[in-house]
């Protein structure tokens, strides 16, 4: 076929943010899961989805989701949907998933009030409330967020793609990543367009637990009209109290994103909720997309705020927490591995690479690390995630917590990675 001469330029067509646009990249972009690999890059569960299931991956016979009794037969492939039922649309409003997660966060430990329904917008995992709050909130090409790096890296993309401004007040390396709300309201007050403070509380990368009372200074600026988020993908993870959910009750400025992705092991059905205001979450339940929440979704993520399910989920955050203490006993015995930074609040640890032996003067180092993190992907199928790049992560790599097994495994394959390193550098 002959080419066409059309006025088509792409360069010129797109929105010069988008073709200027870094996308969020992790370690599978460089590294795909064959099935072999002990997979500790994305802060997976490694124990698995929160769900009761049989041997095969299937629900026992009697199991619940949405009110309605399933049975699984030896034929079934994995839990039974209504799959009758997939011509009509989902629920717009998930009022019984919404009241669900209302009762697995009423815990009164931060306020005597409560959350309903009326408080809760569910999405398409954590990033669409981070997108759907940028566009609430943020005019493009005019307003900015706030962020605290190093922090998760999606609020970077998100407001770029929305053609958001960002101002950077890094935590405070020298206080173990703690927030710096004296100089974050510094910010705000030298800057009206900031719309938004994006704080991740348990830390990513840095599994630390930020300070209640630094996140209240900052809601409590005496001139500044905007929304502090606050990120809890990983607060199960975090000594029990310690989710703000709830809080928002007491503040109309306050937005809290939780997950089903890290503790619940649900990564794959991508739902994520921000608790608000009702007024807030009135803004964000208009602006989604109707139906946003598929039907699927909805019935096997009620399935896991089930009292079965739930169990389960604590179980295997047991295990995780049991091996998390593994980890930060045994892996400073192996030649070449630094200081643990932050803190030990999540499912995963941030850990300093060096350039030699620790009692022979090693020093973190990039090379070192980024040499580990390939190596273990490549020749040993172990996937980690190098972080030496980000703010005050000199020489880090970033560990998920595994199973037993798995850290077994990594602590074996980094004493031979790092010992060849060594060796390599005479």
């Amino acid at each position: 076929m002959a080419v066409k001469n059309l006025p088509f330029d792409l360069s010129k067509c797109a929105r010069p943010n988008i073709l200027q646009l870094q996308p969020y990249r992790c370690a599978r972009d460089d590294y795909k899961d064959d099935g072999t690999n002990v997979l500790l890059d994305a802060n997976e569960n490694a124990y698995g989805p929160g769900l009761v299931l049989t041997a095969d991956g299937k629900l026992p016979n009697g199991a619940t989701t949405n009110g309605s009794t399933t049975t699984s037969s030896s034929s079934s492939s994995g839990p039974e949907i209504d799959f009758l039922g997939l011509h009509r649309y989902p629920d717009p409003h998930q009022a019984d998933l919404k009241q669900l997660l209302c009762t697995l966060r009423n815990t009164h430990t931060h306020t005597p009030k409560s959350l309903t329904p009326a408080n809760l917008f569910v999405g398409v995992g954590s990033d669409e409330a981070i997108d759907a709050l940028l566009r609430c909130f943020c005019t493009p090409g005019q307003d900015k967020i706030l962020t605290c790096p190093p922090t998760y890296g999606m609020y970077g993309v998100s407001a770029q793609v929305n053609n958001i401004g960002i101002v950077k007040v890094p935590l405070d390396v020298s206080d173990n990543f703690s927030l710096r709300p004296a100089a974050i309201n510094e910010a705000l007050s030298a800057d009206p367009a900031i719309k938004m403070v994006y704080i991740c509380s348990p830390g990513n990368p840095t599994a630390n637990l930020i300070r209640k009372e630094d996140i209240q200074q900052v809601l409590e600026h005496p001139t500044w009209n905007g929304v502090v988020v606050v990120d809890e993908a990983y607060i199960d993870f975090a000594p029990g109290g310690a989710s703000l959910a709830e809080w928002v009750a007491e503040w109309p400025n306050l937005v809290v994103m939780q997950t089903l992705s890290k503790a619940f092991g649900l990564a794959g059905i991508r739902l994520g909720v921000a608790f608000t205001s009702p007024e807030i979450a009135l803004l964000l339940n208009s602006l989604k997309a109707p139906y946003n929440i598929s039907s699927p979704t909805s019935a096997i993520a009620q399935a896991a705020l089930a009292p079965a399910n739930l169990a389960l989920m604590e179980e295997n955050k047991r295990k995780i927490l049991k091996q998390r203490e593994r980890l930060l006993v045994e892996l400073p015995k192996v030649p070449g591995v630094g200081r643990f930074l932050g803190g030990a609040e999540a499912n995963f640890l941030l850990v300093e690479m060096l350039d030699g032996p620790a009692e022979k003067g090693g020093k973190p180092c990039n090379e070192v690390a980024n040499t580990v993190y390939k190596a273990l992907a490549e020749s040993k199928g172990v996937v980690v995630r190098f972080r030496g790049k980000e703010y005050g992560c000199e020489g880090c790599l970033r560990i998920t917590v595994g199973t037993e097994e798995e850290v077994t495994r990594f602590l074996s394959e980094i004493r031979v990675v790092l010992g060849a390193i060594y060796a390599a550098r005479g």
